[in-house]
């Protein structure tokens, strides 16, 4: 990793207008508030931590931002003429997309539709889309560059929601990153009548008007997809799903099927049942012996138990 790192060569005070905002920048979004924060930091007690930025080896003099383009973009607006600047070499495309990441790191408030564009770059420019080796190489959590790459399936038409310059305008990442799983899940991608653009532009229409509150809905969705999948009720759920889509106000709960529903909590009874029956195989009587509480308890189960047999048994009879 010797041949990524950037050594610094001095600071020096440069001036604002020689300075330009680094291409391949992970950060585009500046909302106003943490900006104006910055501003009157700025304006009483100036710039203290340097900018890192390199000269253009075309352009003498003019110097291009690795970081601290927030405080030059600041810098400017309070009337600050000059900036001090942590001069380092001009790296290649590589060094410098890698160094944006490095600092991206540290940066928890980045947005993340950026970032991943600045991903889809290094992706391209080193043939690799492994995510351990992209998490290796960017100092990013493995987890991230995941939902990175799920947003870099969608069109330039969605990436561009996610990326309004107006912060209230701005459609959050995690809208996108929710909707992933049921847009490319393997049996909704069957049904004849589902497109992912008609079904993505479908579920923002919902969120606008109110027929979803809440991106974690999606999860519900692909639950009851699954569901409907292990009880071979596709060709109802394709239906339903449909409908849903199709009118912006239906709720998630128009997917549930009382059936499908009964499977899935009977699934989930015999994965308990068939854990409390080890337990109880393995359970050792004179250990227990006194422990008179566990003992009725289950005696009470298995009364229970014995009932709803017999219930079963008298409906199979008739």
């Amino acid at each position: 990793m010797a041949d990524l790192v950037v050594k610094p060569i001095g600071v020096k005070q440069v001036s604002v207008t020689n300075l330009e905002a680094n291409p391949h920048n992970p950060r585009m979004l500046f909302d106003e508030s943490p900006m104006k924060t910055l501003r009157e930091s700025i304006s009483k007690v100036g710039i203290l931590v340097p900018l890192v930025v390199y000269e253009r080896k075309r352009r003498p003099g003019k110097y291009v931002i690795l970081d601290g383009q927030r405080r030059w973009m600041c810098a400017q607006k309070v009337g600050l003429s000059k900036v001090p600047v942590n001069i380092v070499p001009e790296p290649s495309t590589f060094q410098n997309i890698i160094t944006m990441f490095q600092i991206h790191k540290l940066r928890e408030d980045w947005e993340l539709m950026p970032t991943a564009l600045k991903l889809q770059i290094l992706i391209d420019e080193m043939k690799e889309s492994n995510e351990k080796k992209l998490a290796d190489l960017t100092g990013m959590d493995e987890a991230v560059i995941v939902r990175c790459k799920k947003l870099l399936s969608y069109s330039g038409k969605y990436q561009k929601m996610m990326l309004h310059p107006n912060s209230d305008d701005r459609w959050p990442a995690d809208f996108f990153i929710e909707l992933y799983a049921v847009r490319n899940d393997r049996v909704v991608n069957k049904f004849d009548w589902f497109k992912k653009g008609p079904f993505t532009d479908a579920m923002i229409e919902k969120r606008i008007v109110g027929g979803m509150k809440a991106v974690t809905e999606f999860r519900k969705i692909k639950q009851h997809i699954s569901n409907a999948h292990k009880a071979g009720k596709v060709n109802l759920l394709s239906k339903r799903l449909m409908e849903f889509a199709s009118d912006p106000e239906l709720k998630v709960e128009h997917l549930e099927i009382e059936s499908v529903g009964v499977a899935a909590q009977a699934r989930e009874m015999t994965k308990s049942v068939a854990k409390l029956q080890q337990q109880v195989s393995e359970l050792d009587t004179e250990q227990f012996y006194g422990e008179d509480e566990l003992w009725q308890s289950l005696d009470a189960l298995a009364s229970a138990i014995r009932q709803k047999l017999r219930g079963i048994s008298w409906r199979t009879k008739k």
